[in-house]
């Protein structure tokens, strides 16, 4: 009997194992099968809690934690333009990431999220738009809206810098292809959108007038690097002819200002223009009859008168010589940088034409000073013109256009002999004294010279031997 309860008792727990193992089965294959559709127990995906939630409910609240953001548009320039998500209406989108979330996560492996929470971070791969929305904050970037606006055609124009192409049909945007192409970019999650990597610019044809301005910008660049690349010696200073240049020496259409091909199909060069450039040139650089401010030994500044010193731009030649420069082959330009021809020239060129080295004499003074490269080389005390006599010696500023030694001196009541010559201006000139024992002070006003200037023997030997000819001579009182 024993024996035979046992055996009853045995297939009661067999039968109710069974039942229990089959009740568990039926269970986990039914949580197995809503896991399929909804997240598994202690999940949790950016911070959300998941458990229970289908691909759609989670996607909502992924949207919600996400904060507001910005995309921008890259024009063809290399701008990069902002647009705001939120006026544009411009979602992440996490459904495919979710689904396949669940399809790696849930159904048999959901036991494994009993032992401890689940923390998974997703990216934004996807974006979804409002589609009227985008179109009117696409629409609104500057550069879009100037798209709008612009005209088509190709235009010479002029500015103060010379002249430039317009040209209103190369990299034209497509704005239907654009907006396409910002919408599949979004799709894919970029937020940045190159328009030109996603070949929305494109060309429209050429008019023949648009040709012919394009002909026009052709010879306008050609003709400007060539005087670009011409410029003048003037001494101190290199003076380059510049895109404004440039631009001034072109004939212009009547009316415009722009300008244009002739019979030949050629550019042509104003001669007006040019001699007016040359004339400006040497309203800059020519000093020939003008004054200047000259700073005297003394400390004092003084005004002297350019007399038979000076430089001066021989006009004609220098007109002659731009005009076939910039109408010749680049041989026509010569060596570069140019030497311009000069009716006068001066011992020194450029805006300062006396420079550093020259004879400086202060006839108030009674002192000669004698400057080489900008240093003191000699001092001397010196007699000229008697003044008593009206036969002071002329200001100015002269230069030393002879030497001479051992010369007799004559005039119409005397003749002096002198080791020494140098004369600057007509019949005055630098030379020793020997018949005076004094220089300096005062004495030019009673017992002067007929207008040279007279110094001491020993100093007009050093000051002959250190001078050379065509040194400007700065005199005044």
């Amino acid at each position: 009997m024993v024996l035979k309860g046992m055996k009853k008792l045995i297939r009661f727990l067999m039968i109710f194992l069974s039942g229990g193992l089959a009740l568990g089965a039926a269970m986990f294959f039914a949580l197995a099968m809503y896991y399929r559709d909804n997240f598994p127990v202690n999940t949790w995906i950016n911070g959300v809690y998941c458990t229970g939630k289908t691909v759609e409910q989670v996607n909502e609240e992924l949207v919600r934690a996400q904060e507001a953001s910005t995309f921008h548009v890259v024009d063809a320039d290399g701008v990069s333009w902002e647009i705001d998500m939120s006026a544009a209406d411009v979602r992440p989108d996490f459904t495919a990431d979710l689904k396949q979330y669940l399809k790696q996560n849930a159904s048999f492996y959901w036991l494994e999220n009993l032992q401890q929470p689940v923390e998974s971070q997703l990216s934004v791969n996807s974006y979804e738009a409002d589609e009227g929305k985008l179109r009117e904050c696409f629409e609104a970037l500057p550069f879009v809206a100037a798209e709008q606006e612009r005209v088509q055609g190709v235009f010479v124009r002029g500015s103060s810098d010379g002249y430039y192409l317009q040209d209103d049909n190369s990299m034209r945007l497509d704005q239907e292809k654009a907006f396409t192409y910002l919408k599949d970019c979004l799709s894919k999650g970029q937020t940045r959108i190159d328009l030109a990597e996603g070949d929305c610019y494109g060309n429209v044809p050429d008019s023949d007038a648009d040709l012919e301005q394009r002909r026009i910008w052709e010879q306008i660049c050609e003709f400007t690097d060539k005087c670009c690349r011409l410029a003048y010696d003037m001494g101190t200073e290199t003076v380059a002819i510049s895109e404004r240049d440039a631009a001034d020496f072109l004939e212009k259409q009547p009316g415009s200002g722009i300008p244009f091909l002739d019979e030949e199909g050629k550019l042509a060069v104003s001669e007006t223009a040019v001699r007016e450039w040359v004339e400006h040139l040497a309203s800059e650089y020519d000093t020939w009859e003008t004054e200047r401010e000259f700073e005297a030994t003394r400390g004092e500044t003084v005004t002297v008168k350019y007399v038979t010193y000076g430089t001066q731009l021989d006009m004609e030649a220098e007109t002659a010589y731009l005009l076939g420069a910039l109408g010749g082959t680049p041989d026509a330009a010569g060596t570069l940088p140019h030497v311009p021809s000069y009716s006068h020239q001066g011992y020194v060129r450029g805006l300062d034409d006396i420079g550093g080295t020259y004879i400086e004499i202060d006839m108030t003074e009674q002192k000669m000073y004698y400057y080489e490269e900008g240093e003191l080389a000699l001092e001397t005390d010196v007699v000229t013109g008697n003044t008593g006599r009206r036969m002071g010696t002329p200001q100015g500023i002269n230069f030393v256009y002879a030497k001479q030694r051992n010369r007799t001196l004559r005039g119409a009541d005397y003749a002096s002999f002198v080791k020494y010559w140098m004369p600057v201006k007509g019949n005055v000139g630098i030379h020793d004294a020997s018949w005076r024992s004094r220089f300096g002070g005062q004495i030019y006003k009673t017992n002067g010279s007929h207008g040279c200037i007279n110094t001491p023997s020993g100093k007009m030997s050093e000051l002959y031997e250190m001078v050379e000819v065509g040194t400007p001579v700065v005199m005044f009182y």
